[in-house]
C-alpha cells in the first residue's frame, strides 16, 4: 500500500504540458476576462502543468492579431511571474487567406513561433486540396498537428483520410476531456482506438474557461495510464508537448497504423510499447 501511495504522489508531480489552450482574454471562446485566466493557470499549476501554449483560434470569426495576443500574454505572464511558462500559437484554420499568409510569417502562427503547428478542421468540411495545402506546409518547414480528430464528425466517418495524413508525415493531438467523455460516446470511443492503435502524438486540454472546458490534463493523463501504461502516457502528455514547445523532433513517434478500426471494432491494448523513450527535461 505504501508504494502504490508513493508511486501515484510521483506520478502526480511530474511536469506536464499542454500545447493548446484557450486561456488569453477576450480573443475568441475562450477565457472571457483577466480574472478568468488568471482561475485557469491557476488551475493548471494545481495540476502540475509547467507550460502552456495559449492558441487563439484563427479563422474568420475570430481574427489572429499577433500584437494583441503578444500583450494578453505578457500581461498573463507578468501576473504569474515563474509560477507558469505561457508561449503562444494558434489554432490555425486552414483558410485561403491563412494559408497565404502564413507563407510570409511562418512562425506568426506556429507554437512558441518554432515549427509546430495546430491545424483545425471544420466539422461540416474537408478541403478537397487538404493533402496538397498540408504537403506546401511541409515544405516550408511547418509539422502540421491534426487537432482534435475524435471530435470531428468527418474524421470519425473517414478515418482513412487521418491515416493519409499521418502517413504524409503529420502529428495527432486530441483532447483531455475525450478521455473522459465530455464530448460524446463516440468521441470517447474513437480516441481510446486512436489510443489503443498508437495513433496519438499528443493529448492537450483545449480548455476555454473553468467549467465546461476546463483544464482536465491530469484526470485524462490517469485514464491514459490505466488504458496504455505509464510510458505512453510520459510521452503524449509531456514528452512530445515538450519537443514540440521547444521546436524539436519528437521523441515517441510510432508507426502508422496500418489501419483505424471503427471503434465498436477496436481492441484496447494496455501494454504500453513504446517505439523510443526520452529523459524527463
Amino acid at each position: 500500500m505504501i508504494r502504490c501511495h508513493a508511486r501515484r504522489a510521483e506520478l502526480f508531480s511530474l511536469p506536464m504540458v499542454d500545447i493548446h489552450c484557450h486561456i488569453l482574454t477576450g480573443l475568441d471562446d475562450g477565457a472571457p476576462s483577466l480574472e478568468v485566466s488568471l482561475q485557469m493557470a491557476e488551475m493548471a499549476i494545481a495540476e502540475g502543468i509547467t507550460h502552456i501554449v495559449a492558441t487563439p483560434h484563427a479563422n474568420s470569426q475570430f481574427p489572429f492579431v499577433s500584437g494583441t495576443i503578444r500583450e494578453r500574454r505578457e500581461e498573463l505572464q507578468l501576473r504569474l511571474a515563474d509560477r507558469l511558462t505561457l508561449a503562444t500559437g494558434c489554432d490555425f484554420h486552414l483558410s485561403y487567406e491563412n494559408l497565404r499568409d502564413i507563407r510570409e510569417h511562418r512562425t506568426k502562427y506556429t507554437l512558441n513561433q518554432k515549427n509546430y503547428l495546430l491545424v483545425e478542421f471544420a466539422d461540416f468540411a474537408i478541403p478537397p486540396a487538404i493533402e496538397q495545402e498540408l504537403h506546401q506546409l511541409q515544405l516550408a518547414g511547418i509539422r502540421p498537428i491534426i487537432t482534435h480528430p475524435e471530435r470531428n464528425p468527418l474524421i470519425r466517418s473517414q478515418p482513412e483520410r487521418l491515416l493519409q495524413w499521418m502517413r504524409q508525415g503529420c502529428y495527432v493531438q486530441v483532447t483531455a476531456l475525450s478521455f473522459l467523455g465530455r464530448f460524446g460516446g463516440a468521441a470517447k470511443q474513437f480516441v481510446e482506438m486512436l489510443l489503443a492503435r498508437e495513433g496519438i502524438h499528443f493529448v492537450a486540454s483545449d480548455a476555454h474557461n473553468t467549467t465546461s472546458r476546463p483544464l482536465k490534463l491530469r484526470e485524462a493523463f490517469d485514464r491514459v495510464t490505466a488504458l496504455k501504461g505509464a510510458a505512453a502516457a510520459d510521452s503524449l502528455f509531456r514528452d512530445n508537448p515538450k519537443a514540440a514547445f521547444d521546436g524539436q523532433p519528437l521523441p515517441y513517434t510510432p508507426d502508422v497504423p496500418s489501419k483505424l478500426e471503427p471503434p465498436s471494432r477496436a481492441s484496447h491494448d494496455s501494454s504500453g510499447k513504446r517505439r523510443k523513450r526520452f529523459g524527463i527535461f
